[in-house]
């Protein structure tokens, strides 16, 4: 039995995945109509339009009528959609590469070993710190209760598409949800954080501060789990001692 939340979480990470194949597809073959992209991997019209009008809404994709070479034909031009910088920008490119050479190079800068480590960590939390600069506003301006899904609001504006549920009660017992989970359903480091798991720890950090409470990290896409998943306790739970901020209990 599956609980409500983890139904919507499913749905929505499939939905994510579907909606990226569309976005590849246009990558890989130009700008494409609806007709084109649902022959090309097996879908309906109406379904690609659905995935077409969300990729647009996130300036991902943008529509523009089809060039037309030669003589126009009579009626109205076939409508193409094609990747915007931003969307380009979502995927990976030398990027990566990039930044793990870079992050390499800070730690044998450093000397190497367990001071090339620390380093890292040191760029890992500074580039927190930034991050939860960005965010900070949004979440003290919303309520106690709102807060975690203020930041997974903040956190999707940042491709993180990032979600909040419940968790689930305890077993057995008949008592309110013991706290939420933060989901994020994509992460666009996580090719990195595989090899520097320091960013993962920096990350959960950056919600500890924010959400004013310690949290704990259940699974990560970079530890090869399908979704990055941090559980926040009650507020009335949390106390100084029981800080667990970046753990990863796998």
């Amino acid at each position: 039995m599956k609980y409500a939340g983890e139904a919507q979480e499913e749905q929505t990470t499939g939905e994510r995945s579907t909606r990226n194949r569309v976005a590849r597809s246009i990558l890989d073959h130009g700008p494409s109509t609806a007709a084109d992209l649902a022959q090309r991997l097996g879908l309906t019209q109406a379904a690609v339009r659905r995935h077409l009008d969300a990729l647009v809404a996130e300036d991902i994709v943008e529509g523009r009528e089809k060039r037309v070479y030669g003589a126009r034909t009579r009626g109205r031009p076939a409508k193409v959609f094609a990747l915007t910088d931003c969307g380009r920008d979502a995927f990976d490119q030398a990027y990566d590469q990039l930044a793990a050479d870079a992050l390499r190079w800070i730690a044998q800068a450093a000397g190497g070993g367990e001071t090339g480590e620390a380093a890292v960590t040191a760029f890992a939390r500074a580039r927190g710190a930034a991050q939860a600069e960005r965010y900070r506003a949004d979440v003290e301006a919303a309520a106690p209760q709102e807060r975690t899904k203020a930041l997974a609001k903040a956190l999707s504006r940042d491709g993180y598409a990032a979600t909040t549920r419940s968790a689930p009660a305890v077993a057995g017992q008949v008592r309110e949800p013991a706290g939420e989970q933060l989901c994020q359903h994509h992460c666009p480091v996580a090719h990195i954080a595989e090899q520097f798991p320091q960013l993962c720890e920096a990350e959960a950090e950056v919600f500890s501060s924010l959400l004013g409470t310690h949290v704990q990290r259940l699974a990560t896409i970079a530890h090869g789990d399908g979704v990055c998943t941090t559980f926040v306790p009650q507020a009335h739970t949390t106390t100084a001692s029981e800080s667990t901020a970046g753990r990863n209990p796998a």
